[in-house]
């Protein structure tokens, strides 16, 4: 299957960067990450909740952490069951008023990475966990690209479900109660789609970078979209281009893909700040 892939991508895409099957996987991986990473980074810029996946990102650390202690074998498997628990922790606390969302989220944040670390850098362990902050999509296994894909997937069906009660809360929480919507729930869902979308990306994209992949292709998109559908189009345009941008010019520069895409989704901000601009004119 995988060479039947392969064989597709050498006659559409002759370049140099994919001679390599890693390179080829890594192509792979970014094609179907960028897409949701992209489509959720939307319903987080519109709920305001810009910095939930950097509390995320910095929580897969302490559920390392905490599955070494108990003796989990599986990091990813730690990742996800810790993500999701954080997540419906931020998102019950958020709900209850107590605290404006950016303080909870920076609470959050900052005591999952701090319990992270006390518990990975015991005797001096922390150093095979540093890949974790910048990730290395290079290292994409055909394995994880059916899992990937199968994220990818389930991650386009629920949005389509959960869009209308998505959207219509972000605007009126009121008005979605008055219409059926059950908004605690449809939220605490979402955020949990968010947490699983961030734990597996974290390996090849980095604890450091994962917030901005996220946010960057959103807001940038948010700039130059007159409605919602154009918003989450930009969006996904925005993070593939990025996306593939970024990697073949990692390849190229022998630098961080994460750290590049990241740099090209700034730059398109940027433009898209000046198009806002033009076209508010």
């Amino acid at each position: 299957m995988m060479q039947t892939i392969y064989a597709v991508m050498d006659a559409l895409l002759p370049l140099e960067a994919l001679e390599f099957s890693f390179m080829k996987n890594a192509l792979l991986a970014i094609l179907l990450l960028t897409p949701l990473l992209g489509l959720l980074g939307t319903m987080a810029v519109n709920q305001q909740m810009a910095f939930f996946s950097d509390a995320l990102g910095h929580s897969a650390l302490t559920g390392i952490g905490l599955g070494i202690v108990l003796g989990v074998s599986s990091d990813l498997v730690s990742m996800l069951v810790f993500g999701v628990v954080w997540a419906i922790l931020i998102c019950r606390i958020r709900q209850t008023g107590s605290a404006s969302t950016d303080t909870i989220i920076s609470v959050f944040s900052s005591t999952s990475i701090a319990a992270g670390l006390l518990i990975l850098s015991r005797g001096g362990g922390f150093a095979k966990y540093s890949s974790l902050l910048i990730g290395d999509v290079l290292a994409v296994t055909p394995s994880d690209l059916g899992l990937l894909l199968c994220a990818l997937v389930i991650g386009i069906v629920l949005w389509v479900v959960m869009y209308n009660s998505l959207l219509l809360s972000s605007i009126n929480a009121s008005l979605a109660r008055s219409r059926g919507v059950r908004t605690r729930l449809t939220e605490c869902a979402f955020v949990v789609l968010v947490a699983v979308a961030v734990m597996l990306a974290i390996k090849w994209v980095g604890v450091l970078l994962i917030n901005a992949m996220l946010i960057l292709p959103a807001a940038a998109g948010r700039n130059l979209a007159r409605n919602s559908r154009q918003h989450a189009l930009w969006s996904v345009i925005i993070a593939l281009v990025c996306g593939v941008a970024g990697l073949l010019s990692a390849y190229a520069w022998d630098t961080s893909a994460g750290a590049a895409i990241v740099l090209y989704a700034a730059a398109c901000y940027g433009i898209s700040l000046g198009a806002r601009h033009l076209m508010g004119r």
